[in-house]
């Protein structure tokens, strides 16, 4: 059994980009900036080192999100890994992207607070119209019991 899935959540690095196959099916590409906390070994310092994530949404739903998103925008993201290869001036060339299943709004659209958990939009969702609210879990009170003994 193998298990090929993803989930990212970070700022836009750039506007998206759509275009459309050959058969006419859009496709909208865009990058996301993940950061990893790493410990400079020089300063001793904690820092802040960006990962930058291609990824690739497919479908009516790529139409609705072109005008949507926006660089900087904070998003979360799950889908699966895909890894191409190709050959430019010679040299082999590759590359492992994020085929977005869905995706949810983590700040609003004007950049303002992380009001939109929840505004998810799946994958099987060919009109591209967002999925209701996800119910808001209180962990204070279901995750922490006093009787875990751990």
């Amino acid at each position: 059994m193998s298990i090929n899935r993803a989930i990212i959540s970070g700022n836009l690095t750039r506007d998206p980009e759509l275009r459309q196959t050959q058969s006419g099916m859009p496709v909208l590409s865009f990058g996301v900036a993940v950061n990893d906390r790493r410990k400079n070994p020089t300063t001793g310092e904690w820092e802040d080192v960006p990962n930058f994530i291609d990824c690739t949404m497919f479908g009516n739903r790529a139409n609705s999100l072109a005008n949507i998103l926006t660089k900087g925008m904070k998003v979360a993201i799950e889908g699966k890994l895909r890894w191409s290869q190709w050959e430019r001036d010679g040299q082999k060339r590759s590359k492992i992207e994020v085929i977005v299943d869905s995706l949810d709004f983590m700040s609003s659209r004007n950049g303002g607070g992380a009001g939109g958990y929840g505004n998810a939009v799946p994958a099987g969702d060919a009109q591209g119209s967002y999925g209701a609210p996800a119910p808001m879990i209180d962990a204070s009170s279901t995750v922490y019991d006093d009787d875990i003994p751990f």
